[in-house]
């Protein structure tokens, strides 16, 4: 009997992140997140599994999420801008990627 950790599960789902099969890594970032619902860093990669994989109304609800718990976090801010930008939200979408783009020094 194999007993997967949440880090061997998070490796794995990197794989599947990699390999491009976004909706594989949603499925085991959603248990990796059960077990460690604080670790941005899985949040993160859900987050974009979910854009990637076309579940934009998921994605936008996990990048608000980390933005609620971390205000600061740049990319989770330009990663809501595109994904608004993607379900037709462009007005909504745009606070959001032109703060991301002050916060990073980027011109927006």
């Amino acid at each position: 009997m194999t007993i997967h950790t949440a880090a061997d599960e998070y490796r794995l789902a990197t794989f599947y992140f990699d390999s491009k099969a976004y909706s594989d890594a949603a499925r085991m970032l959603e248990g990796v997140l059960a077990e460690e619902p604080t670790n941005l860093s899985v949040r993160l990669l859900l987050a974009r599994s979910y854009y990637h994989s076309a579940q934009l109304p998921r994605a936008e609800a996990e990048l608000r999420r980390i933005l609620d718990a971390h205000p600061a976090e740049d990319y989770a801010r330009l990663m809501l801008g595109r994904t608004l930008e993607r379900q037709g939200r462009a007005e909504e979408a745009r606070p959001h990627l032109r703060l991301a783009a002050a916060m990073t020094g980027e011109d927006g």
